[in-house]
């Protein structure tokens, strides 16, 4: 076992992309992250909410569109979860 901080990975809905509709836990976690991945859905003041120091990572999943696989956003959130 390592004595290693592992990160911790929230997975935030915001219903069909109205900010008055997110959990109070969800604006909470997007907050405090360091790192956020979000799609073209996610309305734009949902990001505001975001600590200036936050990396925001757009991976994209427009219809269409050039979008990230769904295979390599979840490998970017465990790697991001192994930096801590």
């Amino acid at each position: 076992m390592t004595s290693e901080k592992m990160g911790k990975v929230s997975l935030v809905g915001a219903g069909p992309g109205d900010p008055g509709l997110i959990t109070l836990r969800g604006k909470e976690r997007i907050e405090q992250a360091d790192v956020i991945l979000y799609d073209a859905l996610v309305h734009p003041e949902i990001l505001k909410w975001a600590s200036a120091k936050a990396e925001k990572i757009s991976v994209g999943k427009r219809a269409g569109k050039e979008s990230t696989w769904q295979e390599d956003i979840q490998e970017q959130m465990k790697k991001y979860a192994k930096e801590g």
